[in-house]
């Protein structure tokens, strides 16, 4: 069962401090001995409602199907889902009010910034919490109930470093980056690795997040002289970049992470994302039959492809069912216990679509993907092996 909240906040006087809420939807059962309630807070209007939206539907689909196939320990899913409209504040106001409810699993959010407020509350309630951010910072506060389906930074920039260094030879970058918790994190952690395998930074930009123009950032990165422009911005931030590059006439190798390849960039950027080349944790176009089964089926339920976020969103809530039936009982504590330094594989459960580990940190490990962009579409140029971080610990 999923329910859909259309979930409007505003904030009040800075000077008196508290969030109003309204929610129109309907009325929800209570969590009862036949039913699993499931929090989604996602980004579903804002900046980043793209990658929300991509998250929600996926998750539906995911329930769904273990629905429909019994549910979790004979219990059926209820999810409800609620929009932080990409801001952190109303992303704390909204996971505070929704704790009330008492779920068993909070999922989401994707930006940073939201997460790393929203993981305090739920740390404090005690709630196993699942998200799609990358930030390195989120899983390196001992916090034991956060856990990401998505690679952090300390785990995907070795991956790029390497790849920088090996297939493409660079031996200067220039690193474009949004200034909140993604883009830093991101920055910090790419500067670190490249700088370790000799290459060296020839310029060090800065952007703000839903930025416009991008003309000044672009000549910074031309002046500089770099071998390779490391983009590390969001999607639609990303597309914009490209979009002045191409028009500058940039003719040096362009370099990403995931969200500079995603569909939602592709679809803006057009023939301005050609050519560009990068490393992501997932993919719709990987030459895997069961992430393949899984975007032919959203496609067909939503009529547009799903990107990296839909892919996460998913294998969420197979995480979720995977683990509590091992343990034959919802155990919250338990829950989070048992996710830490195990491996969950497709045999053992299909939706997770690849085998995948996590680490003691929360910290997720599996195989990853290169990519390069022609003719407008994302095509899969080598598979990296996981790093191994998991194992043993």
């Amino acid at each position: 069962m999923q329910v859909s909240h259309s979930l409007k906040v505003w904030a009040l006087s800075a000077g008196a401090g508290a969030l109003g809420l309204m929610a129109a939807s309907a009325v929800v059962p209570a969590q009862n001995a036949k039913t699993v309630l499931m929090i989604n807070a996602i980004e579903l209007s804002g900046g980043g409602a793209t990658v929300g939206t991509n998250w929600r539907d996926a998750v539906d689909m995911a329930v769904k199907d273990i629905n429909g196939a019994g549910g979790i320990l004979g219990r059926k899913i209820i999810v409800k889902h609620f929009d932080t409209q990409s801001k952190p504040g109303i992303s704390k106001a909204v996971i505070t009010k929704a704790l009330d409810e008492k779920p068993y699993v909070v999922l989401g959010p994707i930006y940073s910034s939201s997460t790393k407020v929203n993981m305090v509350v739920t740390r404090r309630a005690g709630v196993p919490h699942i998200v799609g951010s990358e930030a390195a910072s989120i899983t390196q506060t001992g916090n034991p109930f956060i856990f990401r389906t998505s690679f952090g930074q300390s785990a995907s920039m070795p991956k790029l470093a390497n790849y920088l260094k090996d297939e493409v030879k660079a031996k200067s970058v220039a690193v474009v980056w949004v200034n909140n918790a993604f883009g830093k994190g991101g920055r910090d952690n790419a500067v670190k690795e490249l700088k370790a395998r000799g290459i060296a930074i020839a310029a060090d930009i800065s952007t703000e997040v839903q930025q416009a123009d991008f003309s000044a950032e672009v000549v910074k990165a031309k002046q500089s002289g770099a071998d390779v422009l490391f983009a590390y911005l969001h999607e639609e931030e990303s597309a914009r970049l490209l979009i002045e590059l191409k028009k500058q006439g940039y003719d040096k190798q362009i370099v990403g992470e995931t969200t500079l390849t995603s569909q939602k960039v592709l679809d803006l950027a057009k023939d301005a994302a050609n050519g560009v080349k990068g490393h992501v944790g997932l993919t719709a176009d990987a030459n895997i039959p069961a992430i393949r089964e899984f975007a032919r089926r959203f496609e067909a339920a939503y009529g547009r492809k799903p990107d990296h976020n839909g892919i996460k969103g998913y294998v969420a809530v197979h995480v979720v069912k995977e683990i509590t039936e091992r343990m034959g009982k919802f155990d919250q504590k338990g829950f989070a216990d048992a996710l830490h330094c195990t491996t969950i594989t497709t045999e053992q459960e299909p939706g997770v679509l690849m085998d995948i580990s996590y680490d003691k940190n929360g910290d997720v490990d599996r195989a990853s993907f290169l990519v390069e962009v022609r003719d407008g579409k994302q095509v899969v140029t080598g598979v990296l092996p996981k790093l191994g971080n998991a194992v043993g610990c």
